[in-house]
């Protein structure tokens, strides 16, 4: 488990504490270090033997919203030490966004897309015609038919897990117990 959110959100106060039994604070200073749409550091407050992460509002409202790469360090003033690194999302401040705004996520678009084709292709009954000597050829619908389903699947993924669902199959329950 990582120890690091998996996002951040924009616009909002960020507050999470990191607890390494290795570099317990004071001793060690832990920094988070973001890299992606913009350059973000953040600096910890010794908390106990833990390290606090925060920033107010005022300064993530300024954060550039997307996917960054993270690096936590800790120094002891003479060595440094990467504890973990990873992948985190910084996610738009949904107050700053103008009317129309799609908070959509590239697999929602792209079904949205292949939905709207098939919705479109069903009056047409030519899947290419040539004039002249240009050619236009469409996707079959039995492989826009499959491209749907794969990105149905990829956005129910998506959608359970942001509700905290099992992604990894179908749930199976057992009971084990001494048969009489």
């Amino acid at each position: 488990m990582s120890l690091i959110p998996e996002q951040l959100a924009a616009g909002l106060s960020v507050s999470f504490l990191v607890s390494l039994a290795d570099y317990s604070a004071p001793e060690w200073q832990a920094k988070l270090i973001l890299r992606g749409q913009a350059s973000i550091d953040l600096d910890s407050v010794a908390e106990d033997s833990s390290h606090r992460f925060t920033k107010t509002p005022t300064t993530t409202a300024q954060w550039v919203a997307g996917d960054y790469w993270y690096s936590l360090r800790v120094t002891d003033g003479t060595d440094i030490h990467e504890v973990e690194s990873g992948r985190i999302t910084i996610t738009p401040d949904l107050e700053a966004q103008a009317s129309g705004y799609d908070g959509s996520t590239h697999p929602e678009k792209v079904l949205a897309a292949i939905e709207a084709v098939i919705e479109g292709r069903a009056s047409k009954d030519q899947d290419s015609y040539r004039i002249n000597n240009r050619e236009l050829r469409r996707t079959p619908i039995s492989q826009l038919l499959k491209l749907r389903d794969q990105y149905r699947r990829e956005v129910k993924r998506l959608n359970d897990a942001r509700r905290g669902k099992n992604v990894l199959g179908r749930q199976i329950l057992a009971r084990f117990g001494h048969g009489v």
